[in-house]
């Protein structure tokens, strides 16, 4: 079966830096645009950074650019999410996500509901 395994959360200082890391198995990694999303306690799941599935597109959500980068190695079947000068308002549970969305089309997908499969999260906690 598909599995997503988020791993990297923590507890970090304001200003500083995590990396997540999302292990897909189960599936075509290459034939999937990934995504990540974050939820904060209350409030509703949304949409932070997106990739094709070959990596040549991206987007961001407004809050995190310039701050995040979202990447992947195919060979690996993992997509990273690296984040940088994090704020306390980065606060949440993190989530991967795979669509399918096979090549040569490149997509990136930044609709919740349009994703496949969803790992468990893991959480980043910034303190001030």
């Amino acid at each position: 079966q598909v599995q997503l395994v988020e791993s990297g959360g923590g507890l970090v200082q304001a200003g500083g830096s995590l990396r997540l890391s999302c292990a897909a198995s189960g599936l075509t990694f290459s034939s999937y645009a990934m995504g990540w999303f974050r939820q904060a306690p209350g409030k509703e799941r949304e949409f932070v950074a997106a990739i094709s599935w070959n990596g040549d597109s991206t987007y961001y959500a407004d809050f995190v650019k310039g701050r995040f980068t979202i990447s992947r190695d195919n060979d690996k079947n993992t997509v990273f999410l690296q984040m940088n000068s994090l704020k306390p308002e980065d606060t949440a549970v993190y989530y991967c996500a795979a669509d399918f969305s096979p090549g040569p089309r490149v997509v990136v997908v930044i609709t919740l509901y349009e994703y496949d499969y969803w790992g468990q999260g893991t959480q980043v906690t910034v303190s001030s």
